[in-house]
């Protein structure tokens, strides 16, 4: 069945997948085709029904799973045709010899356990026993940890390493079509332009961070709860979602970015309610809730330190560690637990989270603007132009809410959302802040190669904005039902025309507009060339 033809404007009449109902904003969105809506009784106030899936959400689901598979198959093509490249990277020894099975095993996924992956086993094997562990927070060990587990009828079989080999691809492709489906939901609830919100959940599904997602990295668990969050928060549910932040922080220390929704939400209530109620009184409860929201989304980066701290700055007895991973210290200067405490803990602030980014990755404000860094600039270019950009066209049509921080009145927001629905609706403010905060610090004190997945991974301003352009610009998709035609005739032999708009454009390459290219281009081109470098040690974002 074809799709509804396109309007920038997005009139609920012209995108008609999502029937809705909405009560101030608190009321749970009703996703249900248009006809059962006219036949099925009413719902009640907070009820929701989600299933079955509409059309949109069984295409988001079929093609993150299907793009997940394909990952998972060239990585392996990869890694088996590409020799690795030796890096000067952290490669403990392995401690339990490995049988054929293992060897089988590393063969297949062992493209998922480079770089940063290694730290991730690593800790996720044996716990955090060198300092700089401390870089990597525990979210997503402990969730590998629980895979293994569940794997325990064939550890027999298989080392402790393939189990978590096997956990890495089983739990980041659970993750990542989370993460997709959470997205598409968050679009259109925040957009209230479905079609907007499916084009950015299969560009998602087409990410620029594509093998982060996969590898063994925390990105997809990340953006996984960070989605989730700004979902229950739309949905006015601020508990579920402070917790699911307080989730993502214990994931990825930007988690904490995060915070900044809960306050923007809470403002937004004051100011809302300072015409009726007693400002005094709800200016406590401002500060109150503000209070909270930090204390509880700080919460695990915070006990993550403490626990640090108890390590290395109390004096105590060296942890059992084996002798080859004692070895390993020794050659490399790595600091183990037991040892002489470190410098950092007579700071006036002991965070061993500022001082292993500053000793071990020589992190911090613009120690990366070196010439020889030219390269990693331009890797990251292209995610910075788009941020940028969207950053731009947002504050050029709407400056006064920018002015006022996104605070207007109820009524001025529902005008506003009523001739601006899509990317540039007034919810849109506070996620184009969260992604411009993140870009300007990681331009800033990061290498500045990982605002790819960073940003891929935290916002989905990233999605939303490319979906936008294509909506507005690219005429194939304004035609896609007036002349199906157009798609037909350029499908590859044997091909139906598939649902899929991002893959009809794919198979309708020329005829696409500049703009259309360069996304696609872009979004295509990093998600190979990601697999393809990544998997074999070679340098990536």
């Amino acid at each position: 069945m074809p799709y509804p033809a396109l309007a920038t404007s997005c009139p609920e009449q012209d995108v008609g997948l999502h029937a809705r109902s909405w009560e101030e904003g608190r009321k749970a969105p009703v996703l249900i085709n248009n006809s059962e809506f006219r036949s099925q009784r009413k719902l009640r106030p907070g009820e929701e029904r989600m299933w079955p899936l509409d059309p949109s959400q069984k295409e988001v689901l079929t093609f993150a799973i299907r793009c997940r598979v394909l990952t998972l198959t060239l990585q392996v093509l990869f890694n088996a045709i590409i020799p690795d490249h030796h890096a000067d990277a952290f490669s403990p020894p392995r401690l339990a010899p490995s049988g054929s099975v293992d060897q089988l095993v590393e063969g297949l996924l062992g493209g998922l356990s480079r770089w940063d992956a290694e730290h991730f086993l690593f800790i996720a094997e044996h716990g955090y026993l060198y300092e700089h562990n401390f870089a990597f927070l525990p979210g997503f060990p402990l969730a590998l940890r629980t895979g293994t587990e569940l794997l325990k009828p064939l550890q027999g079989l298989l080392s402790r390493r393939s189990c978590l080999l096997l956990s890495v691809a089983l739990l980041n492709f659970l993750f990542s079509v989370l993460a997709a489906v959470a997205l598409h939901d968050l679009g259109c609830l925040v957009l209230r332009c479905p079609r907007q919100a499916f084009y950015a959940a299969m560009l998602f599904c087409l990410s620029p961070a594509n093998v982060f997602l996969a590898a063994g990295y925390s990105e997809a668990l990340f953006a996984f709860l960070t989605f989730s969050a700004m979902g229950q928060l739309e949905r006015g549910r601020s508990w579920a979602s402070g917790l699911l932040f307080a989730l993502a922080t214990g994931v990825r220390s930007n988690g904490l970015v995060s915070v900044g929704f809960l306050v923007h939400s809470q403002c937004r209530g004051f100011f809302s309610s300072l015409v009726v109620l007693n400002p005094l009184q709800q200016l406590v409860k401002l500060l109150t809730s503000v209070c909270l929201s930090v204390l509880t989304v700080s919460l695990p980066f915070a006990l993550f330190q403490y626990y640090a701290y108890c390590q290395f700055c109390f004096p105590g007895s060296a942890p059992s560690i084996p002798e080859p991973l004692v070895q390993l210290a020794v050659d490399r200067g790595y600091r183990i637990r037991g040892e002489e405490a470190p410098p950092w803990c007579s700071w006036n602030l002991p965070l061993i989270y500022s001082y292993i980014q500053d000793v071990y990755w020589n992190v911090g404000f613009l120690r990366y603007y070196e010439l020889r860094q030219v390269p990693n600039f331009l890797l990251a270019a292209p995610v910075a132009v788009l941020v940028v950009w969207a950053t731009w066209t947002y504050v050029t049509t709407h400056p006064w809410l920018c002015l006022t921080l996104g605070l207007l009145r109820s009524k001025d927001r529902k005008a506003l959302e009523k001739c601006h629905p899509g990317f540039l609706s007034p919810k849109v403010f506070v996620y184009l802040v969260h992604a411009a905060a993140l870009l300007l610090s990681g331009s800033l004190c990061m290498h500045v190669q990982v605002l790819t997945r960073l940003l891929g991974s935290s916002t989905p301003i990233v999605y939303w904005f490319p979906a936008y352009l294509l909506q507005s610009q690219e005429p194939l998709l304004r035609s896609v039902d007036t002349v199906p035609e157009k798609f037909a005739e350029n499908s590859p032999p044997g091909q139906k025309t598939p649902r899929n708009c991002i893959l009809k454009l794919v198979y309708n390459w020329k005829a696409c507009s500049p703009v259309t290219r360069c996304i696609l281009g872009y979004f295509l081109t990093y998600w190979l060339l990601g697999l393809l470098l990544h998997c074999n040690f070679l340098p990536w974002t």
